[in-house]
């Protein structure tokens, strides 16, 4: 520990080592100016100042520079500096920029941006591909600050944040820099080298900051910020945009700058508002500051998020490139908020890489050995843009705190006071945690899993596990878990056991060993939740889930064996027995409605059975197939990214074999296929479709049929692509050949935003249609107008869509009301 605050001490003497030229931005009433670019007129060295106004400029080699001080609204100034001796400290005003009007030409009642931003669209595709390709050096810092945070949420202790919150509640929470490599070639290829990584409170952390994530090029139509922004320039900007010409000033290089006020003329488009920099004649970009809310990007409890970026010009390419760029937010929901940035800063580009056919792959991110083990010398050295006190004081803070809980005394004494029994323990369950060991114990109360079906009647489920977390960060494991269950209309006690082993992080293998005896749904898809139907059960007598008991035993492997292609091998021996209702309690009787059988195809039959007792063997093959999957390489562990240029395919073959009798036996060969289509401003197109084809399958169990993902409920949760929101659930199933097909297109406010009125409340409109075909069958169709993002405020988790089905010539329809979280 000693040797640790040693080092973070002399992180505070060692500044002006490497920092020669150091100084402070401020403007004319003697205010810090943050992030004013600082850089060589060369362009081989720069800086940017950071929150406190402080720059530090490191320079190789003494001699004559003119340094550049660019800052958007304000005089940029170059300053002549005779470096023969360090460190050199240079404080500097900048004064605000008087923009002018006085050249302009209004033509016909035309503001004269309209000009400008005509020309910029025009040119828009030629200087974008002025950006074709090119590596450079990345730095990043993220900082994300929270405010006055509750205790708990939902119940849940919230506690200090890995002690980054004080007595007041606020404080840092994530404070982490990266410096990297990377290189970029149109239209998608990537790669990010990180050569050195930092996270405040984690020496073996590394950041989450990715050059990828925060590349935004208003040069695009527009930017993906969870929906799809428009750009000011984009080709069709005028349909989202005024522009007002706000004045002109001249830049270091005598080139004349237009400063464009950018006007929403729907508030809740996808749009921005702010400012945007054109350079007369060039038609490029200058710089930006410009705004989206959290309507806009649909996060309702983001407040705003702050673009500005800064730019030079580059002889090398005839472009002014972009060198730094900073992301504010703020966001606020359940009573609390908070704030934070996320900061870039480019340099040394290559705008003329040597890159051959092996310079990208499907790795698009990857560490440097050792990436976060650079000490503080490393960081003064190469951080482009120096730390604020704040952050300083967070890294001294966090840092300190780690080695005390990083002890085993430490968390042996947390353990201690979380492992008490106390008597509400009998009622929602109990935890052991042995922290320094990574192993954790759990057993869950009768209370918690207390349910009501009309097969078991009032029934509870008791959950008992242990895990054991492996490797550097646990993201390995093994785990033995158990449930018990016993149901008092039936008197029937089941248990069941499961172990389950992840060996790593990369390939991901994994293996599920069980067995024991449990209750099932015949539709093993699972169409409604035990707790979904507890309410359509207890409070509109309708019983819809359908069981039977499964005595099993059975072995699973996963594996992705190679990138993007994962293997799911499953065998397992099962004893089938159905169950019958033996309960008819109802808690409120509704005139001309009775449950039903626990048979779906007799549902009015009480005492019938869907099929006799039964075993088999069966095996489960699944191929999961990513075409053109990217990845990114952490040393702990490969994270797989889809590219949605490529669908999903998934390849299955199902097996039943040594039944108890021999017409239990069967094959079943099995598609499917899905993507994600991304239409810009227009929104985004979901579809599956699958498939499967029946063999030797004439007299099998009902449990083995194809079933669908019915709802009889009107209640849906999350996406609808792969779901059939009107059919029954056992209506369609099937054991002969079948087709599906689900396609939803979500407009994200392109079709709504554009109607007065309506546009002001944020709505995204949603076209669906369903398709099933099965050869012993007519075809079922279902067509679904929706409007999502229903709600209040920051709250925005409704949806609420009018399904219309087709089946034989017969037509219902119905509202179906959505839930997402």
């Amino acid at each position: 520990m000693l040797k640790k605050l040693l080092g973070l001490l002399f992180m505070f003497t060692i500044p002006q080592m490497y920092a020669q030229i150091t100084g402070t931005v401020k403007d004319e009433n003697g205010q810090p100016l943050p992030y004013v670019n600082i850089y060589t007129e060369s362009g081989s060295k720069g800086t940017t100042t950071n929150e406190d106004g402080v720059y530090e400029l490191k320079i190789d080699n003494p001699g004559n520079y003119s340094l550049v001080y660019q800052f958007l609204g304000y005089k940029t100034i170059k300053r002549n500096v005779e470096a023969n001796s360090f460190p050199i400290k240079i404080d500097v005003m900048l004064n605000a920029e008087s923009t002018s009007l006085d050249e302009v030409t209004v033509q016909s009642g035309e503001d004269p941006a309209i000009r400008i931003i005509r020309n910029a669209i025009d040119q828009r595709k030629i200087n974008s591909a002025k950006l074709e390709s090119f590596t450079a050096d990345f730095y990043s810092r993220g900082l994300w600050r929270i405010k006055n945070a509750p205790e708990k949420i939902l119940g849940q202790d919230v506690g200090d944040l890995g002690g980054g919150l004080d007595s007041t509640r606020s404080g840092i929470v994530y404070l982490s820099e990266t410096i990297s490599k990377i290189a970029f070639q149109k239209p998608d290829d990537f790669n990010e080298k990180i050569i050195a990584s930092k996270v405040s409170g984690d020496d073996n952390g590394f950041s989450l900051n990715s050059a990828q994530e925060a590349y935004f090029s208003f040069y695009e139509n527009t930017l993906e910020i969870n929906s799809e922004m428009v750009s000011p320039i984009a080709e069709y900007g005028f349909n989202y945009y005024r522009y007002k010409l706000e004045g002109t000033f001249f830049d270091d290089r005598g080139n004349l700058i237009n400063k464009i006020r950018v006007i929403p003329k729907r508030k809740n488009d996808r749009i921005f508002t702010g400012f945007i920099y054109i350079v007369e004649d060039l038609w490029q970009i200058y710089g930006v500051e410009l705004t989206a809310t959290g309507q806009a990007i649909q996060v309702p409890p983001i407040e705003e998020l702050v673009f500005r970026q800064n730019y030079k010009y580059s002889k090398e390419n005839g472009l002014y490139i972009q060198i730094s760029q900073s992301v504010d937010f703020s966001f606020k929901i359940f009573g609390f908020g908070g704030d934070g940035r996320f900061t870039a800063v480019y340099s040394d580009y290559n705008f003329k890489p040597d890159f051959d056919d092996e310079s990208f792959g499907r790795e698009i991110l990857s560490f440097q050995e050792l990436a976060n083990k650079k000490d503080s010398v490393y960081w003064e050295e190469k951080r482009p843009v120096p730390l604020t006190t704040e952050e300083i004081e967070d890294y001294v803070k966090k840092d300190s705190i780690q080695v005390i809980r990083d002890s085993k005394k430490y968390k042996d004494s947390v353990d201690a006071v979380n492992n008490k029994f106390s008597f509400t323990d009998i009622f929602f369950g109990y935890s052991y945690a042995n922290s320094w060991e990574n192993k954790y114990f759990s057993i869950g109360a009768p209370i918690t899993g207390v349910a009501f079906n009309t097969v078991q009647g009032w029934n509870t489920n008791i959950d008992i596990g242990y895990t054991q977390r492996q490797g550097e960060d646990q993201e390995n494991y093994w785990k033995i878990s158990s449930n018990l269950s016993y149901g008092l209309s039936e008197d029937r006690f089941r248990i069941n056991g499961r172990f389950e082993k992840k060996f790593n992080n990369y390939s991901k293998p994994y293996l599920r060993i069980e067995g024991g005896v449990s209750t099932e749904q015949i539709n093993h898809r699972e169409p409604i939740s035990r707790l979904l139907n507890n309410a359509t059960t207890i409070f509109f007598e309708r019983n819809y889930l359908k069981l039977y008991e499964k005595s099993f035993i059975g072995a699973a492997y996963a594996q992705e064996i190679t990138n993007g292609v994962r293997l799911f091998n499953e065998i397992s021996w099962e004893n089938r027995q159905a169950l019958v209702n033996n309960t008819d309690h109802v808690f409120i009787n509704w005139d001309e409605r009775n449950y039903t059988s626990n048979n779906p195809l007799e549902p009015d039959n009480l005492g019938s059975k869907p099929f006799e007792e039964h075993s088999l063997f069966k095996l489960n093959f699944i191929a999961d197939i990513s075409f053109g999957q990217k990845y990114m390489t952490y040393p702990n562990g490969k994270y797989n990214i889809e590219d949605p240029k490529y669908p999903n395919l998934k390849l299955g073959w199902e097996k039943g074999f040594g039944g108890s009798e021999r017409k239990y036996n069967y094959d079943q060969f099995k598609a499917e296929v899905s993507q994600t289509l991304k239409f810009g401003n227009k929104g985004e197109l979901k579809y599956l479709i699958n498939g499967g084809i029946f063999s030797n399958a004439d007299d099998i169990s009902l449990v083995d049929y194809r079933h669908f993902d019915g709802n009889q409920t009107r209640i849906g949760f999350g996406s609808y692509v792969g779901k059939f929101n009107l059919m029954p659930y056992y209506e369609f199933s099937t054991n002969k050949n079948y087709a599906e097909f689900h396609a939803e297109h979500d407009f994200q406010g392109w079709a709504l935003g554009k109607l007065p009125l309506i546009n002001k409340l944020n709505f995204n409109l949603i076209l669906g249609a369903h398709r099933l075909t099965t050869a012993d069958r007519n075809p079922y169709s279902e067509y679904s107008v929706g409007i999502d993002n229903l709600g209040f405020g920051k709250y925005r988790f409704l949806r609420l869509d009018y399904v219309v089905s087709d089946f034989g010539g017969r037509r219902d329809g119905a509202f179906i009301f959505g839930l997402k979280f």
